[in-house]
């Protein structure tokens, strides 16, 4: 096989109903080797699960085939661009029986493959020991369980373009897997070339969410506001060290900075000095990041330290069910008719409930938006004239939930005055869909490939144990002098992102130039990240915030335990994800040396 000394990978998918002009905006470039799409998250996953219940020809990203395949497979064929996919789902099969017929329809002569054997589904009696990875917890009966998925890595992708795919649609795998299998095939690359390997997941780990690499989700977004409608989506460019540079398409809006490229490589992530992947235990904390053109950031300095003996497993499960619905107050006092309006809510559904012979709601969460309060202790404005009010509660049956929803719109005849909402159709109850996660030894897992329905090798899973694993890093801290410090925005030194994993957050924060560092850390110690939080962390933690440092882009990232009310759709927080943790954290205020913020043109507060 030939190897390559340059390829360039195009990310087209952030999540299951990204924009479908992704596709065609990449393909118009003319200058790619492969476009790959990353659609699954951990809910998506039950939802998919309950699709393929309802019809077993479902179960995967439809809109995969019909709007980034379908109306593009010509242009993808002629040019030779290969399509790698974790559009699969639960489904798989599925999925590649309904583009080879999309396929076939348009006379084209294009070779699908799947890989299969994340799905764990019909083996969950074998987990009952097994227990949660971060709690501890024992596993959900079998009967609530959802969906049960490994994340596979790279190296049945590879394999599956070895052999001559050109699409190749994958279930679970690792969000990065999809851009580190297309650099396995092109340059050959080893099970035991680690730091390429882990240069190439951190490609993946920038493509993956699509334009949040190019401006989408950027702390200086009103730099690039007006063209963010026509953001680009993300290039990388690989050699075959594994050094790359991200761009995007020519005459495309949004922008590829070192502030853009730096928050979304600190995008949900824990331990940037050992982040696991399948295939690679990835060091992210020496990266380096150069703006080596406009729109063209280089990226290099990852290290790989072996590979983990086990895959991540992630299951779903059923926890009773759960509604809520957003409404606005206006007039004086606004919030506290609000706050009102939902107390009054809870005690009728309660006193219905206990009429009903049901038991109480499980948890109830009323966040008045327009007066800060997503900041806790940190809030500086009180007064709104409007507001909007979300009300929302778990109950362990949907007849609970209905309940709640009965009531709440019954008494808005005899709310305070100044409540309104926007008409349309009124909730109904949904499942709670809950996260568990635990590790596996790799040999429990049957990984098999399949190239237009024929069984093909399977590579061997890696079995080893991360070795090296770089220690902590001493934070340079520096502190002025009551006499000599000025306090700014931290939003004036550094970029930020935050994100979710289950039940934990973490944000990023990099600083924008390296002198700015040491004064953000002596601010951003984890005690006082762990107060900032205080009213979204789980109370009762012994160590509820971790810092990390990260030498090579001057970065710090926070690592935020049991912090999102349970997260995802298991969460009845107005931000269950964490989305806008960064955004509350850059208003904080840092104290340095007025020479410094002379120096570096930062605004001094009079």
């Amino acid at each position: 096989m030939a190897v390559n000394s340059k390829i360039r990978i195009g990310g087209a998918s952030g999540y299951w109903g990204d924009a479908a002009l992704a596709t065609p905006q990449l393909l118009a470039s003319g200058e790619l080797d492969y476009i790959v799409y990353d659609y699954l998250a951990e809910v998506t996953m039950s939802i998919m699960a309950r699709a393929r219940v309802a019809d077993p020809s479902k179960g995967y990203a439809t809109d995969f085939v019909s709007a980034a395949m379908a109306p593009n497979l010509a242009q993808i064929a002629s040019q030779g661009v290969k399509v790698l996919a974790n559009a699969g789902g639960v489904n798989p099969r599925a999925c590649a029986e309904a583009l080879r017929t999309v396929i076939a329809d348009q006379g084209l002569n294009l070779r699908v493959a799947v890989v299969l054997g994340d799905d764990l589904s019909a083996r969950a009696a074998e987990f009952s020991d097994v227990p949660e990875m971060f709690s501890g917890d024992a596993f959900p009966d079998t009967s609530r369980v959802a969906s049960i998925n490994a994340y596979l890595g790279a190296f049945p992708i590879a394999a599956a373009l070895d052999a001559g795919a050109d699409i190749v649609i994958t279930g679970r795998c690792v969000d990065s897997a999809v851009t580190l299998g297309a650099c396995i095939h092109a340059f050959d690359w080893q099970r035991d070339d680690f730091d390429r390997l882990a240069q190439g997941s951190l490609a993946g780990h920038i493509l993956e969410c699509g334009t949040q690499a190019t401006g989408g989700n950027f702390t200086d977004w009103e730099d690039i506001i007006d063209s963010l409608g026509s953001a680009g989506y993300p290039i990388a460019e690989l050699s075959a060290s594994g050094d790359f540079t991200v761009g995007k398409p020519s005459g495309t809006g949004g922008l590829v900075s070192v502030g853009t490229v730096g928050e979304q490589m600190l995008y949900e992530i824990g331990d940037p000095g050992a982040y696991l992947l399948p295939d690679v235990v990835c060091d992210f904390t020496q990266v380096k990041l150069v703006q080596a053109a406009p729109d063209q950031v280089s990226v290099s300095g990852a290290r790989g330290h072996g590979a983990p003996s086990t895959y991540k497993v992630s299951a779903t499960w059923a926890d009773g069910h759960r509604a809520g619905q957003i409404w606005t107050m206006v007039g004086r006092d606004a919030h506290k008719k609000a706050e009102h309006l939902a107390a009054s809510v809870f005690a009728r559904t309660e006193t219905m409930l206990a009429q009903a012979g049901l038991e109480p709601l499980t948890e109830t969460s009323v966040e008045v938006i327009g007066v800060e309060s997503h900041f806790g202790a940190a809030v500086r404005y009180f007064r709104s004239r409007e507001v909007d009010v979300k009300l929302a509660v778990k109950h362990a049956s949907p007849k609970g939930v209905g309940i709640f929803l009965k009531e709440m719109v019954g008494l808005a005849l005899t709310a305070p005055p100044g409540l309104t909402s926007f008409a349309g159709a009124r909730p109904k109850p949904t499942p709670v869909v809950r996260l568990f996660s635990m590790l596996i030894p790799k040999e429990q897992l049957q990984i098999a490939i399949e190239l237009d329905g024929q069984a093909l090798p399977a590579p061997e899973a890696e079995v080893g144990n991360p070795t090296d694993l770089p220690g902590p890093v001493a934070v340079p801290v520096a502190y002025a002098s009551a006499e000599d410090g000025v306090q700014v925005s931290l939003e004036l030194l550094a970029f930020g992102r935050s994100g979710d994993k289950g039940d934990k957050a973490n944000i990023g924060i990099m600083a924008r130039h390296p002198d700015f560092l040491p004064w953000i850390a002596a601010k951003l110690i984890p005690e006082e990240v762990a107060n900032y939080f205080a009213h979204f962390l789980a109370p009762g933690q012994s160590t509820p915030v971790e810092r990390f440092y990260l030498p090579g882009s001057h970065a710090l990232n926070f690592l935020l335990h049991d912090v999102l009310g349970g997260g995802g759709t298991a969460s009845l927080r107005a931000d269950p994800q964490g989305k806008g943790y960064a955004q509350l954290l850059l208003t904080e205020k840092v104290v340095i040396p007025r020479a410094l913020a002379l120096q570096h043109q930062i605004p001094i507060p009079e």
